[in-house]
């Protein structure tokens, strides 16, 4: 696969997003009293200064799913997707976009 820049496909990808940077991440799990403190521990693994307040919550239209936009601070590419990683992985989540 070429890029029209002449450069690979990783090159290209490594160029979309400068750090450090606030990256949003939508978080989504089922709907648990503990849903959104858990998901703050997982982000304070990565990010001390997370500020849980930032997050926005939406709950899904039944109530049994909730969202969550989580807005962190990568300060890298490796950063950001250990972050991903890290929520990916856990039980409590079903989605991470």
């Amino acid at each position: 696969m070429t890029q029209q820049n002449g450069g690979s496909p990783a090159e290209a990808k490594e160029s979309l997003i400068e750090f450090p940077c606030d990256f949003p991440i939508k978080v989504m799990g089922k709907t648990h009293p503990e849903f959104h403190d858990t998901i703050v521990a997982v982000l304070r693994e990565f990010d001390g200064g997370f500020d849980a307040t930032t997050i926005e919550t939406r709950p899904s239209s039944g109530g049994n799913y909730t969202g969550l936009t989580v807005t962190v601070r990568a300060t890298s590419q490796a950063h950001l997707d250990d972050m991903y990683r890290a929520l990916t992985g856990h039980p409590m989540v079903k989605i991470v976009l």
